[in-house]
This record gives C-alpha cells, sequence and structure tokens, in this order.
C-alpha cells in the first residue's frame, strides 16, 4: 500500500496547472468527473427556494396578453394610449397576444392591466 503522507506531499507542491492537468488526466483514466454532482432530491426545493426570492425583489415586470376578447378595436386603442406604437403596430401586438409593456414598475404595469382588462383583454403580468 501506498504511504499516504508521502502522496498529500506530493500533491501540496504541485502548482495549480499541475494540480488541474492531474485532474484531467485522473478523469480520463477513471472515466469519472470531478464536477460537484447535484442532489436529485434537492433541486425542487432550491429552484421553489430562488423562484419565492424572485417573485419577493421582483422590481420590473411585463404586460402580456393573454386573451383580446370580443372588443379587439377597444383593446388596439389602448394598447397605443399605453405605448407610443402605431395604429400598425399595436395591431400586430394584439394579433400576436404579445408583450404591451417590458421592464416597468409594479404601478406602471398594474395600472396598463387594469385599462386592458377595462377594454376586454386578459392579461397576464410577469
Amino acid at each position: 500500500m501506498a504511504d499516504l503522507e508521502k502522496i498529500v506531499e506530493e500533491l501540496s507542491a504541485l502548482t495549480l496547472l499541475e494540480a488541474a492537468d492531474l485532474t484531467k488526466m485522473l478523469e480520463e483514466k477513471w472515466g469519472v468527473s470531478a464536477a460537484a454532482p447535484m442532489a436529485m432530491g434537492m433541486m425542487p426545493m432550491g429552484a421553489g427556494a430562488a423562484a419565492e426570492e424572485e417573485a419577493e425583489e421582483q422590481t420590473e415586470f411585463d404586460v402580456i396578453l393573454k386573451d383580446v376578447g370580443p372588443k379587439k378595436i377597444n383593446v388596439i386603442k389602448e394598447v397605443r394610449a399605453l405605448t407610443s406604437l402605431g395604429l400598425k403596430e399595436a395591431k400586430e401586438v394584439v394579433d400576436q397576444l404579445g408583450t404591451v409593456m417590458e421592464g416597468v414598475t409594479k404601478e406602471a404595469a398594474a395600472e396598463a392591466k387594469t385599462k386592458l382588462e377595462e377594454a376586454g383583454a386578459t392579461v397576464e403580468l410577469k
């Protein structure tokens, strides 16, 4: 059996580049990876916690049309009033159920959502 203290001393004497080369050589020889494995059981909890933190810290919102409803013309007018889009561009946003406003404050997003819903649209804030 190898003298473990001697191996530790020799490894301690390696430069950073030599240690990186040694890692690559061992990975190839043994068919393994030195990357830290992720625990599968922790992923849902960790992802949920990250999403929860993001929701608390979110300062910019996107206003996205989900459905136009029966009053399409009123929705187009409201999109034009909320943005600096022309008639053609506003109609395209409404037809494609696209993003009306991006990166706006919570108050501006809530106001836009209220106005668009009054015009007959279904709106989502992200």
